[in-house]
């Protein structure tokens, strides 16, 4: 698999530095790519990025919160629980000098410690392990969702969503399938 890059913004062309091994699948840059046209361009989530405070959980290289922060996101935390992962996510903040604009916690997304909102929430577990209703339900509890937050998973094709998810936005690329909400 080719190493993943911040497809556009301040940082575009960057190369990410990624966790050795398969434990860690970087979100493809076509699906970067998607996730973010839509956030900049859909009537309903123009405002989704820009001076918002950004949650990347199961970050893995933390290309999702990276991007958002190379388009002008004001801040943006990262979750993961795999040391290759944080170690990976720690120097991709430090080559794009975001340290004054990003924070790593190395914490398990259906335990997280207590946290501030955000107002945009970037999912990307593994395919198939039917984590996000569960992550949520945790981050909702410890304090880390804002009320009306967009909340853009990374799902696999196959995987079901959860019964409460009404999307905004449900579309295919490849074995990914993103789908956008807005937490009621």
């Amino acid at each position: 698999m080719a190493a993943p890059r911040i497809i556009a913004g301040a940082w575009r062309g960057r190369l990410l530095a990624a966790p050795p091994g398969l434990t860690t699948r970087p979100t493809a840059g076509r699906v970067r790519q998607a996730l973010f046209d839509t956030l900049l361009h859909a009537a309903w989530a123009r405002d989704a990025v820009a001076d918002r405070h950004v949650l990347d959980v199961f970050a893995g290289t933390g290309a999702l919160g990276l991007e958002a922060l190379s388009r002008g996101a004001a801040h943006a935390t990262f979750i993961d629980n795999d040391p290759a992962a944080i170690a990976a996510i720690r120097h991709n903040i430090a080559a794009c000098k975001a340290e004054g604009r990003a924070s790593v916690r190395g914490a398990d997304a259906l335990a997280p410690p207590h946290g501030g909102p955000h107002a945009l929430i970037l999912l990307d577990p593994p395919y198939g392990s039917g984590l996000i209703a569960d992550s949520l339900a945790a981050l909702a509890r410890s304090g880390w969702i804002a009320p009306g937050a967009l909340i853009a998973a990374e799902f696999g094709r196959a995987d079901a969503l959860p019964d409460d998810i009404t999307p905004l936005a449900d579309r295919s690329h490849g074995a990914a399938r993103l789908v956008i909400w807005r937490q009621a």
